[in-house]
């Protein structure tokens, strides 16, 4: 009963007042993101790959077209918490000047700041690398094994078409490994430093803590702060179960057919071209919707 009223809160209250819908969202309960580290675990692979996917993808990770070694993963993120995450359509926020959204001309539609953050982390040191993907549309792709309803938000919308963003309770929103800019570059090849072989720590964080960057007039949003201060794009019931962290080993040349537990899953062209989180962009296909994977 909590989560289907926190639907239909999130349906009655005026879309175009994102701050109303908050707050009527909260009155039902709070929604609560983790990461899922088993799926991330079993998923991460590299391999040399010819980068010649999504134009797009590749501009805005920086990543020069051409023969790359990878390092690809999939994420995904439930919410586990008794209220939905309740964004709605992005061009009610970008009418309220709210912060959460900016427009990526290539893709020709708005991502969400600060909804994940991808490192790759040498423990020996602490140096960090960044992964090639930088635009993120929250939307129900899989259902969780204790899922309470069916599937609300899969529509992420351009700045002429209204979408409708959100994770539904008990859904969880996958980036399969094999789409646009899900990787981290290994070689250099996106102005980074190469990465050696040895051991690594994959961190992924949702809903990251940030401090709003006095460089960029842009990022300037802080709409919910945690205990210790730092800014959140979501406000969630707790912060303490955002992370996830995964060893894994960059061997010195990776097999034919891929190094690590996600080599015996090759890409899927039909999955990756139906990926509801595209849209069409210069050079691009219009993505439609993809069954749900199985846990």
């Amino acid at each position: 009963m909590i989560a289907a009223a926190g639907v239909v809160v999130a349906a009655c209250v005026g879309a175009d007042d994102p701050a109303a819908v908050d707050a009527a969202q909260f009155a039902h309960g709070a929604p609560d993101l983790i990461v899922d580290a088993q799926w991330l675990a079993r998923s991460w692979v590299v391999y040399s790959q010819d980068l010649t996917e999504d134009p797009c993808s590749l501009l805005e990770g920086g990543v020069t077209p051409g023969v790359h070694r990878v390092l690809r993963f999939t994420v995904s993120t439930p919410n586990i918490g008794n209220a939905d995450v309740f964004i709605g359509n992005p061009l009610d926020h970008v009418a309220a000047n709210d912060g959460m959204f900016e427009f990526a001309t290539c893709h020709n539609h708005f991502h969400f700041r600060h909804y994940t953050l991808y490192e790759l982390v040498d423990p020996a040191t602490g140096k960090v690398w960044r992964a090639a993907k930088k635009g993120f549309c929250m939307v129900d792709t899989d259902a969780v094994a204790d899922r309470r309803g069916p599937w609300a938000y899969r529509a992420c919308g351009t700045r002429t078409t209204p979408g409708n963003q959100g994770i539904s309770v008990g859904w969880a929103d996958t980036y399969n490994k094999h789409i646009g800019g899900q990787y981290f570059v290994l070689d250099g090849g996106d102005g980074q430093d190469p990465v050696p072989p040895g051991e690594y720590v994959i961190r992924i964080t949702v809903n990251p803590p940030f401090t709003p960057n006095p460089n960029d007039p842009n990022d300037v949003a802080c709409p919910f702060t945690d205990p210790d201060g730092f800014c959140h794009m979501l406000k969630e019931r707790r912060y303490d179960n955002n992370v996830a962290q995964v060893p894994i080993t960059i061997p010195s040349l990776p097999a034919p057919t891929g190094f690590g537990p996600g080599s015996a899953d090759p890409p899927d062209r039909e999955l990756i071209d139906l990926d509801p989180h595209c849209s069409p962009h210069p050079g691009g296909v219009v993505c439609g919707v993809w069954a749900a994977a199985s846990y």
